[in-house]
């Protein structure tokens, strides 16, 4: 009997699955499955470019490796909402000088001035 191994998953240098030939990675496959509850035969209509064989092999590679995969996704959504809060304070300091009509030079200056006198204060 000939055994017959076809992957259609590589990994790249970080450890991250992708899709061969394409540029998806399994987890994107993956999250799509979990969201919307999509077969992979409707993965297939709303991805056309992915062969069905090959959005089977990224959903087998998934159940296979789902630990790493999970932690995966779940480093990306931590990551995503950091820099979601990160954005939002920027947006506020933003808001701020453009209140305060104050320069980005400006700011600094005004920051410096308030963290001189906080020191000063604290000294006497």
């Amino acid at each position: 009997m000939t055994s017959v191994t076809t992957s259609h998953i590589s990994l790249d240098d970080r450890g991250v699955a992708w899709i061969e030939g394409t540029n998806t990675k399994v987890k994107e496959v993956v999250i799509e499955k979990l969201a919307f509850g999509w077969s992979p035969e409707e993965l297939h209509r709303q991805h056309p470019h992915l062969p069905l064989a090959k959005i089977y092999a990224a959903l087998s590679y998934y159940f296979e490796h789902q630990a790493e995969v999970d932690a995966d996704m779940e480093r990306d959504h931590l990551e995503t909402q950091e820099l979601r809060r990160r954005e939002r304070r920027l947006a506020a300091f933003q808001a701020l000088q453009q209140s305060l009509a104050l320069t980005p030079t400006a700011a600094q200056k005004w920051t410096r001035q308030a963290v001189a006198e906080r020191k000063a204060f604290g000294a006497a």
